[in-house]
Order: structure tokens, then sequence, then C-alpha cells
């Protein structure tokens, strides 16, 4: 029986909280960011719980070893 692998793309953008919800952080913030408002750009350093049930078990079949 071969090793489960972890699709490394998965692992990189989703980590679990300390009470298991799933965190992501926001889309957006690589670059054009010259016209960008202050608050704006602040905005996107912030995590996003994911509360959506479905999300959560494609992640965990994407990436079993993320916890």
């Amino acid at each position: 029986m071969p090793k489960i692998k972890t699709y490394k793309g998965a692992a990189k953008r989703f980590t679990y909280s300390a009470n298991g919800k799933l965190r992501r952080s926001k889309q957006g913030k690589g670059h054009l960011k010259r016209r960008t408002p202050k608050r704006a750009k602040r905005l996107f350093d912030k995590l996003v719980t994911d509360d959506n049930g479905s999300h959560k078990q494609r992640i965990q079949r994407l990436a079993p070893t993320l916890k």
C-alpha cells in the first residue's frame, strides 16, 4: 500500500486553529497594491475561519497530515 501524499498547495494555504477550525488567508494580496487603501491592505493580513463543512472535508482529503 503506497503512502498518502499531501497536496502541497493546500498545505501551504490552509491551517487549523487550536479549536480545530479551518483557517485560510485572503486572496488578492500578492500584487497591484499601489492603488489599494492602507486599511484594505491591513485586512489582507488577517486569517479567515472557514466554517463550510464541505471545504473542511476537501482539505482533509488533500492534506491529511495537516493537523
